[in-house]
């Protein structure tokens, strides 16, 4: 059997950690999400890639090489790809380095809230906030527990678009002028601007998610 020895350089290639990223890699990181916003553009039209060389002049090599990050494409070039596929250059430069928030909220940890019209018995937790974040809509999501039967129930008006979930008990929930029984499962959609809320507690204790909303400048 021979026995063959590995030089100096293959052995420094073997013990080189393959997930280590080079300066090229990060370098590559904005190529890499522009070929993936402009693949994405062109699959959502239908486009293939030899249409799309004929749409801008340039060559199917060129367009494969900038859809798989491997080249850094001009301004100039950009421009002509957002022409062809009628969307805004800065279309292409959507998912680079772009902030997504997100709010953790453990069990038992939601902001306790006082509402017009809340009493004893009647328990309002927000579970996160997430605004200004571009999109120009907040959503703001509720834990609600009714615990105590009341004789009357304030009702709510608000801009925006509510859903509420039941998770456990049943209510009679009004919307305008309508009543909807609501049982553990039931989803209601709704347009908040409408005098809306608990019309009677059928079974308790009663808790429902209630998710709202708004325009960031309402």
């Amino acid at each position: 059997m021979t026995v063959q020895k590995l030089t100096h350089a293959q052995a420094a290639k073997l013990t080189q950690d393959p997930h280590r990223g080079t300066k090229e890699d990060r370098e590559n990181v904005l190529e890499i999400a522009i070929g993936r916003e402009l693949r994405a553009h062109r699959r959502k039209q239908e486009i293939t890639v030899a249409e799309l060389s004929a749409k801008t002049g340039l060559s199917i090599g060129m367009l494969s090489k900038i859809e798989n990050g491997n080249t850094s494409p001009s301004l100039t070039t950009l421009q002509t790809l957002a022409n062809a596929l009628r969307v805004p250059i800065t279309g292409f430069f959507r998912r680079f380095e772009e902030t997504r928030e997100y709010v953790h909220t453990k069990s038992g940890e939601g902001v306790e809230l006082e509402r017009a019209g809340t009493r004893a018995g009647h328990q309002y937790n927000l579970l996160g906030h997430i605004g200004s974040n571009g999109s120009g809509v907040i959503v703001e999501p509720y834990l609600i527990t009714l615990s105590d039967i009341s004789d009357t129930f304030p009702t709510f008006q608000h801009g925006g678009i509510e859903t509420i979930y039941m998770l456990e008990g049943a209510v009679d929930y009004r919307h305008g002028d309508d009543v909807v029984p609501l049982k553990p499962g039931d989803t209601l959609f709704f347009d908040a601007d409408a005098p809306h809320g608990p019309e009677r507690l059928v079974s308790l204790p009663c808790r429902y998610l209630s998710i709202i909303c708004y325009p960031q400048n309402a």
